[in-house]
């Protein structure tokens, strides 16, 4: 099988570190078959998607919205290499999935309006599926709702003409689009599980998503309900992309 590409860009390596084995649990992917590239950390490079089944992008610190003087260097770099990327991808509807900030990096490169009108703050949240999206292959073995963990500063406020909505929630409209047939993001985090998000949630509990006072609340918000469904998704892009 030729192996999954995963994008991350998570400077923290604890944090970095889990997020690849989770997404390995979850795709049910050997070490081997899961090539992760650590952006915050080296260049890209060219990507010949030839050699691949298929990429993955995870969560990470960056925000589309921001205003490009408080993007760092690399951030920028990260950015320019993703949306060149993305060209080659949705001119080939070459199999991808963004999980958190993957919906950033395609939504920017569709053109969808990102601001933090919709920003969520780390807890528990129930998606709800659409009616194109009850018909997707990735989301047929879900109920039509299920829940999912989420927390972001900025989201889709208006989706681009390219983009078919899949999954929506109660606070957020826009959780899971596709663009073409193979091109996947879902705002919430399918890669993770309640240690996982624990995990972020110390790391980053100086970045701006929760005031320094609630970190217990925080933990606790993200035990208050079961997330049992949303990895299965992961694993059936594997078994639906996987290719020799």
């Amino acid at each position: 099988m030729k192996p999954f590409l995963l994008l991350a860009t998570r400077a923290e390596d604890v944090p970095a570190d889990e997020e690849y084995a989770l997404f390995r649990r979850y795709a049910g992917l050997a070490e081997h078959q899961l090539v992760r590239h650590r952006l915050e950390a080296e260049p890209l490079g060219d990507i010949d998607l030839d050699d691949w089944s298929g990429i993955f992008v995870g969560g990470g610190p960056f925000n589309a919205s921001d205003p490009p003087e408080k993007k760092s260097a690399v951030q920028h770099r990260v950015e320019a290499e993703i949306s060149a990327l993305l060209d080659a991808v949705i001119a080939r509807d070459f199999p991808f999935f963004g999980a958190c900030y993957g919906i950033g990096t395609v939504g920017t490169h569709e053109g969808a309006v990102i601001d933090g009108t919709y920003r969520e703050p780390i807890s528990v949240i129930e998606v709800t599926r659409t009616a194109v999206g009850a018909d997707d292959p990735l989301l047929a073995g879900l109920p039509d709702a299920f829940t999912a963990f989420v927390g972001h500063k900025e989201a889709i406020s208006v989706l681009p003409p390219s983009a078919t909505l899949l999954a929506t929630g109660a606070a957020c409209p826009v959780q899971m689009f596709r663009v073409g047939q193979n091109v996947y993001a879902t705002q919430f985090h399918p890669e993770l599980d309640v240690e996982g998000i624990s995990t972020r949630i110390r790391a980053y509990a100086d970045h701006g998503y929760f005031a320094a006072h609630e970190l217990d609340l925080t933990l606790a918000a993200v035990r208050r309900a079961p997330v049992t469904h949303t990895g299965r998704l992961l694993r059936t892009f594997v078994e639906r992309y996987a290719r020799d």
